[in-house]
């Protein structure tokens, strides 16, 4: 029987892939926080609409114009996306809302349960093992997390719950877009509209019946340049973060999507202390973010440079600019998520 052909990543593209989404999550995260706190808009969930909104739109617009392809609408498409359009919503939701309601450097620390989280996922889902070294990367990580939370001077614990509940929804939603992602079905472009298509309509019937549309109408900033120049922005950061997860989960494992997600809050944690005025240091909180971020350094050295998983001799590995073209036609024959790490 003939060795069977697989393709490799190289480090390369899997590295660039990762600092592409490492770099969007940072950029929205502050933006976010500007819109919803410095300027006090009234309603993250329109912002949630207003990035899925301009999802739709660019990729509409590039499917027309034949820059990307994905698949017309059938009734099969709710079948093979389910359920991630209600692990789509709930992670968006849950996001903006935990940024309004916490400070910056423990937003970002909190949301390093959601390692834990894709990690158990990944395990009951994907059928996946880790390493002695990811597993206790992951503990560093976590540890540093319990540690400045239990210092945590500004306790909130509506904020708490809703920013681990974003946690559970994003480890869900990363695990299995690394699942749904087949190019032979929906395709990346295919799962970010159609996640933003079958959710855009109840969100917005939401907005009406909680009576925040009208406080939208009638926020004072809209005339303001700056605020509506920071508004587009973080509309269209939403759609490039989107692509970011999906261009990470395919070139990357689920896991190391979400730890690389957590790496960019060394960047974000540190500012946060030094603006937006909602930080109460403490040295037992600031050393918590250190152990964290210290783990999430030595996870993504374990990941990127332990030594690459064994293929056959027919196996070639491809660098970044070879790999682009096979995004939207390579095959579940040619690629296993399973080896995809």
């Amino acid at each position: 029987m003939s060795p069977i052909t697989e393709v490799v990543f190289s480090p390369s593209a899997r590295l660039l892939s990762a600092i592409f989404y490492a770099v969007s999550s940072f950029l929205i995260i502050l933006v976010n926080k500007t819109v919803l706190t410095s300027y006090r808009f009234p309603s993250s969930t329109f912002l949630a609409v207003g990035q899925m909104g301009f999802t739709l739109l660019i990729l509409y617009i590039g499917k027309v114009r034949g820059i990307i392809t994905f698949p017309d609408f059938d009734r099969d498409v709710p079948r093979k996306l389910f359920p991630l359009p209600l692990l789509y919503i709930g992670n968006h939701l849950t996001g903006l809302a935990s940024t309004q309601k916490l400070s910056l450097p423990m937003f970002t620390v909190l949301r390093k349960f959601s390692i834990l989280f894709t990690l158990i996922l990944e395990i009951v889902i994907l059928r996946k093992r880790h390493s002695l070294s990811v597993a206790l990367s992951i503990l560093s990580i976590v540890s540093g997390a319990f540690i400045a939370a239990s210092f945590d001077l500004t306790f909130n614990l509506e904020g708490y719950t809703i920013v681990l509940m974003n946690d559970l929804f994003t480890a869900a939603y990363s695990v299995y877009t690394k699942e749904k992602i087949n190019p032979k079905e929906l395709g990346k472009y295919g799962v970010l509209f159609y996640n933003a298509a079958f959710m855009i309509l109840p969100t917005l019937l939401y907005i009406f019946w909680s009576g925040e549309f009208e406080k939208v109408l009638l926020f004072s900033q809209w005339t303001n340049f700056y605020f509506v120049l920071q508004f587009l922005l973080a509309c269209i950061l939403g759609f490039i973060l989107l692509y970011a997860i999906v261009l990470c989960s395919y070139y990357n494992s689920a896991l190391t999507t979400t730890v690389i997600g957590a790496l960019k809050n060394v960047s974000t944690a540190y500012i946060g202390i030094f603006i937006g005025g909602d930080y109460m240091f403490s040295w037992l909180n600031f050393l918590g973010l250190n152990i964290c971020m210290a783990g999430g350094v030595a996870y993504s050295f374990v990941t990127f440079w332990e030594s690459s998983p064994s293929v056959d001799s027919h196996s070639t590995p491809l660098n970044w600019e070879e790999q682009k073209p096979g995004l939207l036609q390579v095959t579940n024959k040619n690629i296993d998520s399973k080896d995809i790490i």
